[in-house]
């Protein structure tokens, strides 16, 4: 006897064709960058072993004269050790604010599933080649820097490729909280990096490197065999990138959403898109000036690039802070810090939730950020006092810190891709949100070298320094905040009847 066809397969079937295929492209999309961001993170968990105190792990049993660091890993053992760790963070993140300026140049060129699956097979090489240095028994700081530049270059290929795809599937109307919770695989996968780093971290950590190595590498095949770039190459709908005027008559929140900062009026239009699949109509790519003209793309830039700044800083160092002034382990530290993306992952839903809401992108991260400066300050003082507030400041801060950056490069990068003045120009996407994301990658650079050459004068200048990019990020939307606040009111006026 036949047995009944499956619950899962039945439920599959009962969906409209459409969900079906917006649902495998969400969860492709977001397994891809959770395995991106898994192989980031073992470098921040790896430092503190790299140079750890050796004086408790009892007395030399080599008997060298350099009895201070004789379980450290050459060349990270010397003096300069959180230097040098800053340049490995500095190549990695160098090479990714470069290469992302050009990335989405050539992801709206190339097919974004070649495009995205051969990033992640060269991102899984070259992250495992960092942990080949620990069983190859190398020591030389040019290996480990150059293997961080390679990396850096091929991992700009994920960002632009993925929101592209999403963007293209899915529309406006509520694209924030969507995005929000689809964005949280930044944080999934700053966790399950630092369990997995964690795992060997004290054993033998080059399996920190490899085994990430070995997960996205995986992920980026399934992704060459499954992932589905555009709706019309399976026979689905493309979806509305901005609202009808009669959708704005009956909706008051669609009209505050397209009065705000991504309009370049008060009156919505209808995207009719062609398929970007006819050649006869296809329309080319726009450029990088291009790209810039668009309203709004130049100051969210900015302002991710001292968000970024922020955020990178705590993905980096976090654990190396926690060992140093909670005096934790480096596995405990590890799992301690996982809680900063556990907020991240609240932040990014609560953002794009309230941006849907409100049409204000620009608003809801300025108070996000204007709170996050107080909290930062706070947990630099308070946070340590016992394991209670520790976890509570970690999470709230990580909502504060991680929500602008992950609405920023998500549903504003979405919103600004489509915007009404490319006039249904679908092959836009990716070049702004490599625009966005690289300005901001400037910032993710420039948080871990500056953290490395100001922690040996105190942790509290490194937050002094955190808050103060905080503020600078909320000052630069100061003017599309204006604007948005402008479109409001003029709709609570026309609500009115004046």
């Amino acid at each position: 006897m036949r047995a009944a066809l499956a619950p899962g397969v039945r439920l599959l079937r009962a969906l409209p064709r459409d969900s079906r295929y917006r649902g495998l492209t969400l969860v492709l999309t977001f397994l891809s960058y959770t395995s991106y961001h898994l192989s980031r993170k073992p470098i921040s968990i790896v430092k503190s072993q790299l140079h750890p105190n050796c004086s408790a792990l009892g007395p030399n049993p080599h008997n060298d004269s350099n009895s201070s660091t004789w379980c450290s890993w050459a060349p990270f053992d010397g003096d300069n050790y959180k230097e040098l760790f800053g340049a490995l963070d500095n190549a990695f993140l160098v090479a990714y604010a470069i290469g992302m300026f050009i990335s989405g140049i050539f992801g709206e060129r190339l097919p974004l599933r070649y495009y995205l699956s051969g990033g992640m097979v060269l991102s899984g090489l070259f992250t495992a080649l960092f942990g080949l240095g620990y069983f190859w028994d190398i020591h030389v700081l040019w290996y480990f820097i150059v293997v961080q530049v390679c990396n850096g270059l091929v991992q700009t290929t994920g960002w632009p490729a993925v929101v592209a795809c999403v963007g293209n599937w899915f529309g406006k109307g509520k694209r924030g909280l969507i995005m929000g919770i689809w964005n949280s695989h930044t944080s999934v996968g700053n966790i399950l990096g630092s369990l997995i780093a964690g795992a060997w971290v004290s054993s033998a950590w080059g399996l920190s490197f490899v085994v990430p190595g070995i997960i996205i590498t995986t992920v980026g095949i399934i992704c060459f065999f499954f992932l589905v770039e555009y709706p019309e190459d399976v026979d689905c709908s493309p979806p509305l990138h901005h609202v009808s005027v009669t959708t704005s008559e009956k909706d008051p929140e669609a009209v505050t959403s397209n009065e705000g900062p991504l309009s370049l009026s008060g009156q919505s239009s209808v995207d009719h898109s062609h398929s970007p699949k006819e050649p006869a109509e296809e329309p080319e790519a726009i450029s990088f000036l291009g790209a810039l003209r668009i309203p709004g793309v130049v100051e969210f830039s900015l302002c991710l690039l001292f968000a970024k700044l922020v955020s990178y800083t705590f993905l980096y160092w976090l654990p190396l802070y926690i060992v140093n002034v909670a005096h934790f382990g480096a596995k405990e530290a590890g799992d301690l810090s996982t809680l900063f993306d556990v907020g991240g992952i609240l932040g990014g839903i609560f953002a794009g939730l309230i941006s849907d809401y409100t049409g204000g992108r620009a608003t809801t991260c300025c108070v996000m950020l204007v709170v996050a400066a107080p909290m930062l300050f706070l947990y630099n003082h308070v946070g340590q006092n016992g394991i209670g507030t520790s976890i509570a400041m970690l999470i709230i801060c990580g909502a504060l810190v991680n929500g602008p950056y992950a609405l920023i490069t998500t549903a504003v990068s979405a919103d600004l891709g489509t915007h009404e003045s490319l006039k249904g120009n679908a092959k836009a996407l990716s070049t702004v949100t490599a625009i966005i994301d690289g300005t901001g990658s400037v910032g993710a650079a420039l948080g871990p070298l500056l953290a490395g050459l100001i922690s040996p004068t105190g942790w509290n200048n490194v937050f002094y320094m955190l808050i103060a990019a905080d503020v600078l990020a909320c000052l630069l939307l100061a003017r599309v905040v204006v604007k948005e606040a402008r479109g409001w009111c003029g709709y609570m006026a026309r609500k009115r009847g004046y």
